[in-house]
């Protein structure tokens, strides 16, 4: 029990020194011109200054520094696993706030977070095997490519999520608040159990850095997060499921539904990303069916379509919530309830949450204009009827 207190601490100190050291990042990045101007493609009416990151990674060091003073957590520092983390995330977050403040080019940014991505592995995160039909061992430097890999895509698809107020901070701490569930309950089928682990250390700090900056970035935003707070929130969920999956027992059931068990190390992380990595799956598609570059910006991201169909910006951020809530704890539940019902259940939220984004603008627009309305014409592009056509997307 004293063990879980110290999360709980950990988490707090992490949103503590979040949400007062951000004010004052906010003062320097407009200091320093580290602005956001607006675009087309953004949604914000006004410049908004970013560089939000970088109260986000103190809040991370502070948890961590906090961690080495306490009885059980200060086992983590046993390997050198955290420090590799650290290290990371000052090299993300570095990387990012240069972005943030001269708009680097993709090839030096994504140089960038590969040295970061590749450093971490070489202290010690990195997979040693993947617990797929038991264990498979592969060969180093595959491990390795695989490990970078994971961490760049996380990375990214944080960053293409970042697309409205809140919405990245609020998806990774839902994501980060889901692993840790995970991560702790399976800590307890191990012998002897021992709930202790590098992995659920970062996702509680990174829980707390979440809730610390969501309050001066929910909309409307006094501070975005920026490249420095989506790279770096992308490199320590990533840093979770390495240090998780790559050490995991494949022998540890969790629940009843022991034949999902195998599968679960590799479900569940893909599952705590579900939104971010699919928006980052469409939108490559998308753009390689035009013939553009991955990298390329467009205003065709999830939370752009949630805008098109007539919801307010808040609305869009809360029902994205909703959905990475049902995709990330429906799986997780996966290892505490019956298939069966918790299949009901997922299904009925999944219904609720469909009906939600696709009627709710229309259940909420006035009864007058609502039988005014005509019907949608199938060709025309532009904002659904409704929309708030002050918001410009991004």
């Amino acid at each position: 029990m004293n063990d879980t207190r110290e999360y709980f601490f950990i988490a707090a100190i992490a949103a503590s020194l979040t949400f007062v050291i951000t004010p004052l990042i906010r003062v320097v990045a407009v200091r320093i011109g580290a602005v956001t101007p607006v675009r087309d493609r953004d949604v914000h009416t006004h410049p908004i200054p970013r560089l939000g990151g970088v109260g986000i990674l103190a809040g991370f060091l502070g948890a961590v520094a906090a961690a080495r003073q306490l009885p059980h957590l200060s086992q983590i520092f046993e390997s050198s696993e955290i420090i590799g983390i650290c290290v990371g995330a000052l090299l993300s977050a570095l990387v990012g706030a240069i972005d943030d403040v001269r708009e680097l080019d993709p090839l030096t940014k994504l140089s960038g977070q590969a040295i970061a991505a590749g450093t971490m592995a070489w202290f010690g995160v990195q997979l040693l095997s993947l617990p797929l039909f038991g264990v498979t061992v592969l060969p180093a430097p595959v491990l390795l490519v695989i490990t970078v890999g994971i961490v760049l895509v996380t990375m990214n698809a944080v960053n293409f999520i970042d697309g409205l107020d809140g919405l990245a901070a609020g998806i990774v701490g839902i994501a980060a608040l889901a692993f840790f569930v995970y991560a702790y309950e399976l800590s307890y089928t191990y012998d002897p159990p021992n709930v202790i682990s590098t992995a659920t250390f970062v996702s509680a700090a990174l829980l707390g850095c979440c809730l610390g900056f969501l309050p001066h970035n929910f909309h409307p935003a006094r501070l975005f997060m920026g490249d420095s707070g989506a790279l770096l929130l992308g490199l320590l969920l990533s840093a979770a499921t390495v240090s998780m999956v790559g050490n995991i027992d494949p022998s540890a059931h969790v629940g009843p539904n022991t034949h999902l068990a195998l599968y679960l190390p590799i479900i569940v992380p893909m599952a705590v990303m579900g939104i971010p990595l699919l928006d980052m799956t469409l939108a490559i598609i998308r753009r390689a069916r035009r013939g553009q570059h991955p990298w390329q910006a467009d205003a065709q991201h999830l939370q752009h379509r949630m805008l098109r169909i007539g919801h307010t910006h808040r609305r869009a951020v809360l029902l994205l919530y909703f959905w990475a809530a049902i995709i990330a704890f429906g799986v997780v539940a996966l290892t505490f309830f019956d298939e069966g019902h918790l299949a009901l259940a997922v299904i009925l939220l999944i219904a609720v949450a469909v009906l939600l984004t696709a009627k709710l603008p229309e259940w909420l627009r006035p009864p007058g204009r609502r039988r005014k309305q005509a019907p949608r014409p199938a060709s025309p592009p532009g904002p659904a009827p409704g929309a708030d056509t002050r918001q410009v997307p991004r």
